[in-house]
């Protein structure tokens, strides 16, 4: 197991937002966590970024290595950990070249960034138009391609990402989940959680559920969609 997070509790003040959340991602895999609004699934990935502190007893390994007595940058730097968040928070005063570059602090294979770079123009063809224009003036979905492409570049074993559908028109929407199983075929790790629940599950292999920071289901994407309780709370059905 390539991400295992075991009795993952975070507590914001008096208010405990996970309640000894446990799960695990494979080397390879695409894993989602679905919920409603409030549940808790964006604190579980800014947990595992080193983002808010988890409380004590939680466990968060990768690759048999303790996360927790690591700083947010090293996450990125030491364990090549990526996190795309929800809002893309690219840097709007740079340009699509600058944000890529910046991405890549703690690289020093140059001949490889150049060759992710090329890549990356590849699967995004807008961002290599674009790559001297300033990331603010970019559209929505182009910004998503943005932020996605930034975490691409630092060098990721494992991408992990806060709804990437979120402000996408529907055909946009599939192109960028298109574009993810480019990067995991590519060897990418790829863990999300995405409010758009049907989209996530058919993206996905496997997926858990998470209600008022309680980890409530878990198992096979394919599963989970025929779950008549999943249909119920989360598929519209």
């Amino acid at each position: 197991m390539q991400l295992v997070v075991e009795n993952l509790s975070v507590s914001y003040g008096k208010i405990k937002a996970l309640h000894e959340v446990s799960f695990h991602v494979d080397k390879g895999e695409i894993v989602t966590i679905i919920g409603a609004n409030g549940a808790g699934k964006s604190t579980t990935l800014r947990a595992i970024s080193r983002m808010v502190p988890a409380d004590p007893g939680s466990k968060i390994e990768f690759n048999g290595q303790s996360i927790l007595k690591y700083s947010t940058d090293k996450v990125v730097s030491k364990l090549g950990i990526t996190h795309v968040p929800e809002g893309r928070m690219i840097f709007g005063n740079l340009t699509v070249n600058e944000n890529l570059t910046l991405a890549c602090f703690a690289r020093h294979d140059k001949s490889e960034i150049e060759r992710d770079r090329a890549w990356l123009f590849k699967l995004f063809p807008r961002l290599d138009e674009r790559k001297n224009q300033l990331a603010e003036t970019l559209s929505g979905g182009e910004q998503q391609m943005l932020a996605v492409g930034r975490a691409y570049m630092s060098g990721r074993k494992i991408m992990i990402l806060d709804e990437p559908s979120m402000g996408l028109a529907p055909l946009l929407m599939l192109d960028m989940f298109d574009a993810l199983k480019e990067i995991n075929r590519q060897g990418t790790t790829i863990l999300l959680v995405e409010q758009n629940a049907r989209l996530a599950l058919k993206f996905a292999q496997r997926g858990y559920v998470l209600e008022n920071g309680h980890l409530v289901l878990q198992g096979e994407a394919n599963a989970l969609l025929d779950n008549p309780n999943v249909k119920k709370a989360y598929l519209g059905a």
